[in-house]
């Protein structure tokens, strides 16, 4: 079973470009991921005999002021360790590479992220509205969204 120091030593090792620590209170270990590199990190920590984070917890986001931030919470259960993934998104074209072929789980929940933030996660397999009427405009969650 890997140690927090051992996630982010194997994590680093494998990925010196597109991965960087964050600083986490929680003592589970945090990284900002490249948008283009969610799903090749995502499939490694999957797969990874020492890792396998092999349950997508819950995946959101977040709206700040000059990005957006999406947020991934994995957990193994044979070796029941965390990590936390985070990914900067731009406000101008809020899109990512979807993590469904990696995790069954994420379907739904990127669904909820485009619904509620307007973030699309390209080669999901049905991204479309999920809590909202498909005919809503725009996302609750934005901090400029305005009630109409």
């Amino acid at each position: 079973m890997a140690v927090p120091e051992d996630i982010k030593n194997i994590i680093c090792a494998r990925f010196p470009e597109g991965v960087e620590c964050a600083v986490d209170s929680s003592g589970s270990p945090v990284f900002y991921v490249a948008p283009a590199a969610i799903v090749e990190v995502g499939a490694f920590l999957s797969e990874d005999a020492a890792l396998k984070f092999d349950y997508l917890m819950s995946l959101t986001a977040v709206d700040w002021p000059d990005r957006f931030e999406t947020v991934y919470h994995l957990y193994s259960i044979a070796y029941k360790h965390y990590v936390t993934l985070k990914v900067k998104v731009g406000k101008a074209d809020p899109t990512l590479p979807s993590v469904y072929p990696v995790w069954k789980a994420a379907d739904w929940q990127e669904r909820e992220v485009y619904d509620m933030f307007g973030i699309s996660f390209v080669g999901h397999p049905d991204l479309r509205r999920i809590l909202l009427e498909p005919e809503w405009e725009g996302f609750p969650l934005r901090k400029d969204y305005v009630e109409k």
